[in-house]
């Protein structure tokens, strides 16, 4: 089942980065950006294979993807900005969540933001969404864009050169994809029994609150 998502996914990925180049990457990228799980452990490979063979160049390619990780949390940022805390205050008690955690929130991307931006961006999944919490707690929106594209470069740099690494193996070897791609599976993991943790410790001091 996984590998033949992957497989949909990257026959997508190469049509699009085959018809339109280098704004392809950024396109693709901006997508992955905006808070949909599309692989960039796809699309910079390939993007990096085709460095590989000449058609594009390697530096150029990382920019591309840098770039478009902008534009994509650019949107994923504005929607939390504009909505994130109306929507918590609404709905984030069923959740537990709170406006003390908004609070919270706000301060540590006041004093950790940048870093926290610039290490996201070189981690599997955590990448595609970290603009939403950033745009919710409101942080300088400069340096925002400043630490995405700091820590997006040298991600789609290493992606690239991967595949420019792996040569003809990338586009004819789906294993290859299928490996990369799990890796994403043991973030997610680690994302969901941090989840748990986190409802089970609210929950419990709820009950003891009350």
């Amino acid at each position: 089942m996984l590998e033949n998502i992957i497989q949909f996914l990257a026959g997508m990925i190469i049509q699009v980065i085959d018809s339109i180049g280098y704004v392809g990457v950024a396109l693709l990228m901006a997508i992955e950006s905006a808070c949909i799980p599309l692989p960039s452990e796809i699309i910079m490979p390939f993007a990096g294979y085709l460095a590989h063979t000449g058609r594009f160049d390697l530096i150029w390619v990382a920019t591309a993807g840098a770039v478009g990780c902008n534009i994509g949390s650019a949107v994923a940022y504005a929607v939390g900005a504009t909505g994130g805390r109306k929507a918590v205050e609404k709905w984030g008690r069923y959740v537990l969540l709170s406006t003390t955690d908004l609070d919270l929130a706000e301060r540590f991307f006041g004093r950790f933001g940048s870093i926290t931006v610039f290490l996201s961006r070189l981690l599997p999944v955590v990448r595609t969404f970290i603009a939403l919490p950033a745009g919710i707690a409101r942080m300088n929106i400069w340096r925002f864009h400043l630490y995405t594209f700091l820590g997006s470069w040298p991600w789609c740099f290493g992606l690239a050169y991967v595949g420019g690494v792996l040569g003809e193996r990338w586009e004819s070897d789906p294993a290859l994809k299928t490996i990369l791609h799990r890796f994403d599976a043991v973030i997610i993991l680690v994302i969901l029994v941090g989840a748990a943790w986190f409802i089970r410790s609210r929950w419990r001091h709820r009950i003891q609150a009350g």
